[in-house]
């Protein structure tokens, strides 16, 4: 696809954003920032959700991820999210909205104490570096590929132009700004799913019907593996999927600052059933795309599979040289949209994938914003004033170069899919937070609050050391937690 017309839709898409931006923003104040004054339409947050819960990840990395063998064995991960969305909805949300919290962690100050309260912020700020980094980064890459290299721009100078424009668009608006351009972005993401696979369904000569019969018969839809109690099974991936599910967005100030802008609880609820039904067939549309790019790859033989040293490798035809050139299978979408399946599919790829970068990564800088903000300078037990005002500016601006430093970090050290990396941290980063928040819903029990920050500490380690042994994958999240509560049990107030 033609680089300078890439770069037009680019220019097109941000100055719609900011459009939006201007409009959201004006009279914004301190609670339309962190709450978008509570007055959000439900359906306007459950649409945008879907955006911001598949992000890039799900956009590039899902659909690369079906080869190897893989197939549709992530769709076991999915269905667990699909529980741990109910879950959170019953449980989660009434606890938020009977505290009126702005951020979720106060509920540990409450139940805890100070230091338990700093912990889990700290925590989040932790994992939603690491996860909107690494989601950040696999959009840039493509970015970098579509017109950076081009255009001879390094791949640092795409992160930051990128980084740069989130922040000028976010900054004033904040939250109800992200609710209303994550609406924009769902759409986008699932309208390039939708016109790719009609594109390359065209190709192979089939539709309706035909398509539906060539992805059953294909080696690229198999669901459901078995294995050991210590393998990547069904019941692992259904219950890592629930747990990951639940301290990802249940226990994120990111994802749950978007429900917390709902006028009241039942319409919170209401977002959370509709937008996890709709997340569910998303990711269907999403690993049924992967499915056909892999069979349109075969077909029109310009990619190969190949098993090196026992690993899954993907290689693909370089244009030009007619070479065979291995890369990552994240790599695999937008090898192929954009110079294979002709302008439609290339102008939807390079939307959705813009909107795919930016669901995820305005929301994210706007809930670090909140939480340092709210958590660590205590924002909520002071009223507002200029100078509150202008230290929000200045935090914005600080974790939006902080996203920049850990994505060129992940970029030099980054060899394998995303979607795994993003999961595989999320289960020493958020497993605390799980053990935390189970042990304060669950038992009566208050603990020595001094010593919280100390479990929250050994428990990734020693996760880390049962991983090595047992290869535990997503499921290490359940056992970060159990190690956690069984850390709280033991830092307990006796008598």
């Amino acid at each position: 696809m033609d680089p300078i017309l890439t770069l037009g839709i680019i220019i097109a898409y941000f100055l719609v954003l900011f459009v939006i931006s201007f409009i959201t923003g004006k009279g914004a104040d301190q609670n339309t920032f962190f709450t978008a004054n509570r007055n959000s339409p439900w359906y306007l947050v459950a649409f945008g959700m879907v955006g911001a819960s598949l992000s890039g990840v799900t956009f590039i990395s899902v659909p690369g991820a079906v080869g190897g063998g893989a197939g549709f064995g992530y769709f076991q991960f999915v269905l667990g999210n699909f529980i741990g969305y109910i879950i959170m909805a019953q449980v989660l949300l009434p606890l938020y909205y009977r505290l009126n919290l702005t951020s979720i962690y106060g509920y540990l100050e409450q139940r805890f104490g100070f230091y338990s309260y700093k912990t889990g912020s700290v925590l989040f700020l932790l994992s939603r570096i690491i996860g909107a980094s690494l989601r950040m980064y696999l959009v840039a890459l493509v970015i970098q590929l579509a017109i950076g290299e081009y255009f001879g721009i390094p791949f640092w100078l795409t992160v930051l132009v990128s980084i740069a424009l989130i922040y000028l668009y976010t900054f004033r608006g904040g939250i109800k700004t992200v609710v209303w351009t994550d609406t924009l972005q769902t759409f986008c993401m699932l309208l390039a799913a939708g016109i790719t696979v009609w594109v390359i369904s065209d190709s192979l000569g089939s539709e309706g019907e035909s398509v539906f019969n060539m992805l059953v018969d294909s080696p690229y839809t198999r669901t459901f593996t078995w294995g050991g109690p210590f393998s990547a099974n069904f019941f692992t991936q259904i219950v890592s999927g629930a747990l990951i599910t639940l301290v990802m967005t249940g226990l994120d100030q990111d994802m749950m600052q978007k429900n917390l802008t709902c006028k009241n609880l039942g319409e919170a609820q209401k977002n959370v059933y509709w937008f996890s039904s709709v997340f569910v067939f998303a990711n269907l549309l999403f690993l049924s795309l992967g499915a056909l790019l892999y069979l349109f790859g075969l077909d029109q033989e310009i990619i190969r599979e190949e098993m090196v040293e026992g690993k899954f490798q993907l290689l693909i035809q370089d244009i030009p040289t007619k070479e065979w050139i291995p890369r990552r299978t994240d790599e695999l979408f937008p090898s192929i949209a954009l110079s294979y399946l002709g302008p439609a599919a290339g102008i939807a790829f390079v939307l959705g994938v813009i909107a795919a970068a930016y669901s995820s990564a305005d929301s994210a800088l706007t809930a670090l914003t909140t939480s340092f903000c709210v958590d660590i300078l205590g924002f909520e037990k002071t009223p507002p004033s200029p100078q509150k005002t202008q230290t929000r500016f200045q935090v914005h601006m600080a974790f939006a170069l902080t996203l920049f430093l850990v994505i060129l970090i992940f970029n030099w050290l980054n060899d394998r899919a995303v979607v795994y990396d993003i999961f595989t941290a999320a289960g020493y980063t958020y497993g605390p937070l799980l053990g935390m928040y189970a042990f304060g819903l669950y038992t009566n029990f208050q603990v020595k609050d001094k010593l919280v920050p100390w479990v929250c500490i050994i428990c990734p380690f020693l996760s880390y050391l049962i991983d090595y042994l047992y290869s535990l994958g997503f499921f290490i999240i359940m056992v970060n937690g159990l190690l956690c509560f069984a850390g709280m049990y033991l830092v307990r107030e006796r008598g």
